[in-house]
């Protein structure tokens, strides 16, 4: 006998408006989405009945950089960070995430990061990851950067890479369009984005390496996928030129209110990039989760680190709809929609048939109720208000 959930009388944003709707959920997928939809059609099963007049249903969110098995070391062992809990996700209404390394390709591995995919993946979010690390040659599971993403069913692109950047290593142009050729034949050949997420430090023209990876090669600008564009004024100004090319745009999160002096506020940036014609296809939020968010002197020395926050996700979408005035189908599909066509995450993303059953119900003050990922309740009855996320 088959054991269905009907959510009842909810206020549906898939991410597009859709007024109220009922939603059964069946084998962890969306069975079908009506405005009434009675439990008489379904006498052949046990079905579980949860009525959500009062609160409102989106996707489960997707934060596409997540330090998953710990980062940072920047500053000495005992400022290495730990490794994201589930609870840390859940708290921020994330159902979807992908685990990368960062500054640390030395004493972690893309090893580490696999296991914590997996154990995540074991414990109800649905989880990928990047090879790769800050270093060249990327540290690899396999040894090739195409193979790891053409045979390892978890890995679906090469990252974070780090440019522009004094931990970063030098990196040619022949090597990034080496590295990014990589990454996209192994993505054809493994049905996956094979995308190349980079780290965008503090240097002046900071996307020149990628422009002159894209005038040297035929590879299009959709395969680079260039994160911390809010850090600075300089960047932040090139990232509009960058989005209206066509470009990937990545915010992150969990930095602000860090480094407020330094830092374009998401919420604020987003709304910034849509005034100045960049599309919205191309903007993702992505939370920057347990990775060390170091501040260093003009030589380079270190002088405070702070702990990426995966909750902060939620906080500056939160803000997009209450602050910037942003509809909430825009917000949402920066962390929904977008980061699933970026990194081809089919059955993500969208609350639509088919798919699958992620879905956070909100209360009327945006406080997560209750979480479900792949068709099962991970968080249920909470009360949580928006105001604590990522403190």
């Amino acid at each position: 006998m088959n054991t269905l959930t009907i959510l009842k009388n909810a206020k549906l944003y898939a991410p597009q408006p859709s007024g109220r709707k009922d939603i059964l959920i069946g084998g962890g997928r969306i069975l079908c989405i009506q405005d009434d939809i009675s439990c008489n059609d379904l006498s052949e099963s046990v079905v579980n009945i949860v009525e959500c007049s009062e609160l409102t249903i989106i996707p489960g969110l997707i934060d596409g950089h997540v330090h998953v098995a710990g980062a940072g070391g920047e500053g000495g062992p005992a400022t290495r960070t730990p490794e994201v809990k589930r609870s840390q996700l859940l708290d921020g209404g994330i159902t979807t995430v992908i685990g990368c390394l960062g500054t640390d390709g030395f004493t972690r591995s893309p090893r580490s990061v696999l296991m914590k995919v997996k154990a995540l993946r074991a414990e109800g979010i649905s989880s990928w990851m990047l090879t790769g690390a800050y270093q060249m040659p990327p540290p690899t599971i396999t040894g090739d950067i195409g193979k790891d993403i053409a045979f390892i069913e978890e890995v679906i692109g090469v990252g974070e890479l780090a440019l522009s950047d004094h931990r970063a290593s030098f990196v040619d142009t022949g090597t990034l369009i080496d590295v990014a050729s990589k990454a996209r034949v192994g993505g054809m050949l493994g049905g996956k984005a094979g995308i190349v997420q980079i780290h965008m430090g503090d240097a002046e023209d900071p996307l020149r390496p990628i422009y002159n990876a894209l005038d040297m090669s035929m590879i299009p600008i959709e395969q680079f996928m260039p994160t911390h564009m809010n850090r600075n004024a300089w960047i932040f100004k090139d990232a509009i030129e960058y989005g209206r090319k066509g470009g990937r745009i990545d915010l992150t999160t969990s930095s602000y209110p860090y480094f407020p002096d330094d830092e374009t506020k998401p919420s604020s940036a987003v709304r910034i990039l849509l005034e100045n014609d960049v599309p919205l296809d191309r903007i993702t939020l992505s939370s920057d989760g347990n990775g060390s968010l170091p501040g260093f002197d003009d030589k380079g020395n270190l002088v405070r680190l702070e702990l990426g926050q995966p909750a902060s996700i939620l906080r500056e979408l939160i803000d997009m709809v209450k602050i910037e005035n942003l509809p909430i189908d825009v917000a949402l599909s920066t962390v929904t929609t977008n980061p699933a066509a970026a990194y081809k995450l089919s059955r993500k993303g969208t609350i639509h048939p088919g798919y699958d059953a992620d879905l956070v119900l909100l209360d009327e003050e945006f406080g997560i109720r209750h979480v479900m990922a792949q068709g099962v309740f991970l968080v249920k009855d909470c009360s949580t208000q928006p105001d604590t996320f990522g403190t």
